[in-house]
């Protein structure tokens, strides 16, 4: 049983709500492309109509400014219509034909193969994004764009604000003429209620963006399962940037700037915080941590997303202070009120770096350790220490690109998305986009969570063998009803497979 919320949409039967997912997406993943992207667009609009009042309750609950929430709702909308486009085109399902060769030997069978809606699939909002990661962001997205129900466990720390979006879709929901429980909302208990949709047997995936230990648990309860279950979390990421020495010469109080803000944006609460800088020692890289400590002296504490996530900074915080070698070099010349943060910068050897692991765990808030390292070995050594990250960002001169290639080839095998000379906090929505990387940053690296390719994550390949034409779905039949670009024996065509013999 889950308490009743503030909006009257308690859930107390979560094998009610599977059951339910499982026949709306037995009707659901039938539908053309059309009227999912129709459904998708319309569920963009109802949320523009109520922006006014999403902002106002968004800012009561995680304190963030109207601005950055404005911009988010834009975000949502905008990746909204993106998958509606992305599966409107239709290419994306992958479709494949090898026709039937009889004077082979042995005789090939006509193959064909697409990918399909794999089920039900389960999103957790995520507490540092109340829209774009949370309850029609971009997991709920993908999915539906996918062909999949959704059951979306909506976080707790902005339940009124999900509540509202969650109406917003019911709205398009009756407007597209969907099934009822096409997306249903869940609140209550993190844990007894995230457990309980994870262990179902009719979810068919997670999609998940918080901390290690919600990843680590939701991937322990699908291992648990009789019939096992993708789980892509997007977990922890310190995003490590490079600085070298010309590129410090050169522009290093525009680069203090830059990364003062990048460290302080939103107070730290971005999945993509740059939380660890690396330099080799020089009198260049004092003059930088100098002009980087008086920037971040300037910043204004400001409340964090709530209560928790505010305690656990401090926490983390204090004990990477107390780690041996580990010096203040910079702060915040205010010190913060009650739920407020700390902006801090600290510095530490590359030596004590590498002998203390604590030291490559995430701050979760405007932290970020400096590592000044004796050589370029000792550099390299530092990023093959490192877990798996989200991003890593170079800040370099085309002098410094060529004197130094290795390390970039190094960061290749280290995250997910490789930046050069700009910050990693921003997440562009777009086809090109890798929102992922070797784990912990997620539990899957071959996947994004942002972006038009996140939608690989809802589906499955599907084979068809020697089918009559008339049974085939109209994406694999020989006319190509659907004009849709497809490896037709090993050419990409449009043209029907008969006609290229």
């Amino acid at each position: 049983m889950f308490p009743e919320t503030k909006k009257g949409k308690e859930i107390t039967d979560i094998d009610l709500v599977m059951q339910q997912s499982q026949q709306a997406f037995e009707h659901y993943k039938n539908l053309a492309a059309y009227k999912r992207a129709a459904f998708l667009v319309s569920i963009a609009d109802e949320i523009e109509k109520i922006r006014e009042q999403l902002v106002e309750t968004a800012n009561k609950e995680t304190n963030l400014p109207a601005a950055r929430l404005n911009g988010e709702i834009t975000r949502t909308i905008n990746q909204l219509k993106l998958f509606a486009q992305f599966i409107s085109e239709g290419s994306w399902i992958e479709a494949a034909i090898d026709t039937a060769d009889a004077q082979r030997t042995p005789p090939r069978p006509d193959i064909r193969k697409m990918l399909v809606p794999s089920g039900p699939v389960i999103v957790f909002g995520a507490s540092n994004f109340p829209f774009a990661f949370s309850t029609a962001g971009g997991d709920t997205a993908s999915a539906l764009a996918a062909g999949c129900s959704v059951v979306v466990k909506g976080h707790s720390a902005h339940a009124e604000t999900s509540s509202l979006v969650f109406d917003a879709i019911q709205h398009a929901i009756k407007n597209c003429d969907m099934p009822t429980h096409l997306v249903q909302h869940v609140l209550g208990s993190g844990n007894i209620a995230g457990k309980a949709l994870a262990k179902h047997p009719n979810a068919a995936g997670v999609g998940f963006t918080g901390s290690f230990a919600g990843g680590k648990a939701l991937c322990d309860y699908s291992n648990e399962r009789e019939n096992l279950i993708p789980v892509f979390a997007e977990m922890s990421s310190i995003n490590p940037v490079v600085f070298f020495e010309n590129a410090l010469h050169k522009k290093s109080e525009s680069l203090a700037q830059m990364y003062a803000a990048s460290i302080t944006l939103g107070m730290g609460q971005f999945c993509t915080n740059p939380g660890i800088l690396i330099a080799l020692k020089s009198e260049t890289l004092n003059l930088f941590m100098q002009q980087l400590s008086a920037e971040i002296n300037k910043v204004i504490p400001q409340k964090m997303l709530h209560e928790g996530i505010c305690h656990n900074y401090n926490e983390a915080m204090t004990e990477m202070l107390q780690q041996n070698g580990v010096e203040v070099i910079g702060h915040s010349a205010q010190m913060p009120a009650a739920m407020e943060a700390y902006p801090m910068l600290a510095k530490v050897t590359a030596k004590t770096f590498l002998s203390n692991q604590k030291l490559k765990e995430e701050v979760f808030g405007p932290f970020s350790l400096m590592v000044v390292c004796d050589d370029a070995d000792e550099m390299k050594n530092v990023l093959q220490s490192l877990k798996g990250q989200l991003t890593t960002t170079i800040m370099a001169t085309d002098e410094d690109l060529n004197n130094h290639k290795d390390v970039i080839e190094l960061q290749k095998t280290l995250a997910g998305r490789i930046i050069i000379n700009g910050v990693p906090t921003g997440v562009e929505v777009c086809a090109a986009m890798v929102h992922g990387g070797p784990f912990p940053a997620t539990t899957d690296s071959r996947f994004t969570s942002v972006g038009a390719s996140s939608i690989k994550r809802w589906v499955r390949p599907l084979c068809y063998q020697g089918f009559p034409d008339e049974l085939l779905p109209d994406e694999l039949k020989n006319s190509n009803p659907l004009n849709i670009w497809r490896m037709v024996n090993s050419e990409w065509t449009k043209e029907n497979p008969l006609d290229r013999h």
